[in-house]
């Protein structure tokens, strides 16, 4: 019956593409990466999201500078992002 068992589970780390499951769990059973597209996509989103939302029923202005502010700190991270990614390391 050589070769027809599945061997038993073993407690070593399984490294897949370079990535120890003792610091990455999720990497033994399956995608472990980032979606950069994805969280930048977001990101911008959210950001016209907030100031979307200055525009409501809301009478006080301490919300939209709240608004403004998170808007224009999620932007800046963005537009940072934009800026490293362009430069060669």
């Amino acid at each position: 019956m050589a070769g027809t068992q599945l061997e038993p589970s073993s407690s070593d780390p399984i490294v897949a593409a370079h990535i120890d499951t003792a610091e990455v769990p999720s990497a033994a059973w399956g995608w472990s990466g980032e979606a950069p597209k994805t969280f930048r996509f977001f990101g911008w989103f959210f950001a016209v999201f907030l100031l979307l939302m200055i525009i409501g029923n809301h009478t006080g202005l301490v919300e939209d500078l709240w608004l403004i502010g998170c808007a224009a700190l999620m932007v800046l991270i963005l537009v940072r992002d934009i800026v490293l990614r362009r430069k060669p390391r």
